[in-house]
Parts: C-alpha cells; structure tokens; sequence
C-alpha cells in the first residue's frame, strides 16, 4: 500500500484544474485532515469542504429539549452518548439549556460509552424508569438496532433521533447550487450499508465518488481517486477502503436496521426535512418508545424550535456553505470550553475540530 507521502506526489502530479472543491461526509475524515494538515499539504486549487458528517450538530433541538423536559419534569434516568450533554436548546435566558445543565440541577443525567450500558443501568436499578436518548447515523444505530432485538428491561425506554447519512447529500445535490465537485464518502457507514449507497453520486449527478477510511493515507488515495477521476472526466464510485468495505455491506446489521426501524421523513437541526432521513422505531416497539410512554406536555410551538441558537452559522458549516472560522460567533461567544451552537460541542463537529486542530477566528487558511 502506498504511503501517505507517495499519495501526495500523486496527488501533486496531476494536472489539475485550477480550483476543485472536494466534500467529506465525516467527522472523523474530518479530523484526520485537520490533524494531519492535509489541506496545507495539497495543491492549492483544492478545497476540502466539512460536510454534513456530524450526528451531535443535526440533532434535533426539540430531541434535545425533550431529553432536558424528561430528565427534569418526568424524573427519569436520562443516558446517553457523552457529546449529546453539552448541546444547546433554545430558551429563555435563566432556564435550562442542556442536559449538562439539567444534571447540574439535580437531573439523573449519565453519559454512556455503549448502547449496552443503557441495559446495565436500567437493571441496576429497576425501581427507576430510564430512558436511552440514542442519536447517530448508520454506524451508531446498527448497535441499537442489535440491543433492541435482544429485548430490553421493562423499565427502559428509548428516544430515538438517528438519520441516514446520504439523504442530507442528496439534498445538497438536488438543489440548485451543490457545492463541490467531487465526493470522499464515510468508510464506516459503507461498512455497513454498503459502497452502492454512494451510487446514485455517480449515476445521478455525474460526480465523483470515492470511499475512504480514517488514515492520511486512505484519505489521500480517495482524494488521490476523485481528483484524477475529475481530470479523465472518467466518473465512478471507487472504494478506496477495500479492506474493510465489501459490496453490500454487512448482512446482519442492514437486516436488524429494517427490522427494528421504520424510515421516514426527519427533521436536521436548522436544516428542515429531509425526505427518508430518519429512523423511527417499528411499532412492535411501541412498549418501549419514550415518545408513546412520557407523552409531550411543552407547547410544540416553542420559539426558535428547531433552529441553531440566535447567531449561529451551524447549519451553515454543516452543509459546506462556509468554513467554521466564517461563522460570526467563531472562538468569539462560542469556544469548546463555552460552545453556543453545536457544531463546537461534539469532537466530530467542524467547529470544535478546527478549533482544537489551531485555527482561530479570521487569522489565516483552514488546518
């Protein structure tokens, strides 16, 4: 396999147009390419694009508020994922605006490493109702799906918030002004539903696709792939994670996913709809539904429900539209140590990736 350096002589020899924009779906690509500097160490016409690959960032505002009203009105024990406590909801100056804050307050707030340890806690102690807030794409909810199948405690209940990952792509390269010009696709979510996912890229819209994993140098032979295949005009869905991505994906997990969840239409903090984005549990899970077991009592017509906190370019960075030092509230009133809006919160998150990978606001070229 050749190595990270000999990707980027590669990369550098060809003979580029002057400006390609490039879109990575992860926030794991992500943060190799901030860590390692990969945008400084390509040709200079190439732009690499943050793009919608952060589970925390669209989660809905209305979940988040949810999960704080259960975990304080409803008196359950609230766990979930450890990013999901520090993001904020949008409410009146004084109240509660996360679940970091509800703990503080006296809230059974605990942070989760595994899906499993939902199980644990609810057995630990069955005198108490506890509610599971899962959110997450593929990747995350293949594991729920699984958990969900074993059986779960009488006294859990789940709140679940995952999306699908291409959808969002979909919605961006439906519209009138997508963007970029070439793809690096999820090698985790292809593990698991497969590289033909990414097909309709290629045969819809005529763009370049290529699959990569998590090290400089899987990314460097994807970026290596689309950024050749722009130059050939020789377009195709190339899978440059072989080792682990096979065709079709994993069997099992895909299978627990249609059998455990209904997909549907689902809202993206500060995006909107998106058309079958979301997975909803089947109804022969009702039981165990937290929507169905703690009905909703708040007004659904809270203010800014759904949308980014007043100020916040979230939804901005997540759809690629601008870098995250473009955001106006950028190391200013939204830092990781004090984050505002959730793009800073969540290490998978842009913001808070280029934050702590060095670059601050409006002093120079992305990391």
């Amino acid at each position: 396999m050749r190595d990270a350096k000999a990707w980027l002589d590669r990369i550098h020899a060809l003979p580029l147009p002057q400006s390609v924009r490039v879109m990575n779906v992860c926030g794991g690509h992500e943060r190799t390419i901030a860590q390692a500097g990969l945008r400084a160490a390509l040709p200079a016409g190439v732009d690499l694009i943050a793009g919608p690959g952060c589970p925390v960032c669209v989660c809905p505002e209305e979940d988040v508020f949810r999960a704080i009203q259960l975990a304080l009105e409803d008196r359950v024990t609230l766990v979930t994922f450890g990013d999901m406590l520090r993001v904020p909801v949008n409410v009146h100056k004084g109240e509660v605006r996360s679940l970091e804050q509800a703990k503080a307050a006296g809230a059974d707030v605990r942070p989760l490493a595994s899906p499993r340890e939902a199980v644990r806690v609810a057995r630990q102690h069955p005198d108490r109702n506890v509610v599971f807030f899962a959110a997450g794409f593929e990747t995350t909810m293949a594991p729920v799906a699984a958990l969900l199948a074993e059986g779960l405690p009488d006294n859990l209940s789940v709140l679940l918030s995952g999306r699908l990952t291409w959808p969002a792509v979909a919605l961006l390269l439906d519209s009138e002004q997508a963007g970029f010009d070439a793809l690096v696709a999820p090698g985790h979510v292809a593990t698991v539903m497969g590289p033909e996912e990414w097909g309709f890229v290629v045969e819809r819209h005529r763009m370049p696709v290529a699959i990569a994993g998590f090290t400089p140098a899987s990314l460097l032979a994807a970026l290596y792939s689309v950024l050749r295949q722009v130059c050939e005009q020789a377009i195709f869905l190339d899978n440059c994670y072989p080792e682990v991505v096979r065709p079709g994906g994993n069997p099992t997990a895909k299978a627990l996913l249609d059998r455990i969840f209904v997909r549907g239409d689902a809202p993206w903090r500060g995006i909107g709809v998106i058309p079958d984005s979301g997975f909803n549990l089947a109804a022969s899970l009702s039981d165990h539904d937290a929507r169905i077991r703690y009905p909703e009592t708040h007004p659904t017509a809270r203010r800014r429900a759904g949308e980014m906190p007043p100020g916040c370019d979230c939804a901005r960075v997540v759809l690629g539209k601008i870098a995250p030092s473009e955001c106006r509230l950028y190391g200013r009133a939204c830092t990781p140590r004090s984050p505002f809006g959730p793009c800073m919160v969540s290490d998978e998150g842009a913001c808070h990736i280029w934050w702590t990978s060095g670059t601050r606001a409006h002093d120079g070229p992305a990391p």
